[in-house]
């Protein structure tokens, strides 16, 4: 529920700031937003991937689905293709649960 309200929360913010930056243009107040904006969106994302990497529903989701994460976002630092990063990160997942590391 919490979750549910912050997304709401910067969604109404986010909102806010761009009716606010057509009408303020260039005023300090738009400016602080923006520098202000950018770093909470980076963070609401981060929660929310850490958030589906850890759990499934109300439970841990097990060491396969991290390390399959992990490894995504690996070849993702080494800007490996999209497709690339998929495959690799479903066949590490897949691999570890057929070893029965869940």
């Amino acid at each position: 529920m919490s979750l549910v309200l912050a997304v709401l929360a910067l969604a109404a913010g986010t909102y806010a700031a761009r009716l606010g930056g057509v009408h303020f243009g260039g005023s300090r107040l738009s400016l602080q937003l923006q520098r202000w904006g950018d770093p909470a969106v980076i963070v609401l994302i981060a929660g929310v991937a850490a958030t589906a990497t850890l759990y499934d529903g109300q439970a841990f989701a097990g060491w396969a689905r991290i390390a399959g994460v992990t490894t995504a976002a690996g070849l993702a630092a080494m800007r490996a293709p999209l497709v690339v990063v998929v495959v690799a990160a479903a066949g590490v997942a897949a691999t570890l649960r057929t070893l029965g590391i869940h």
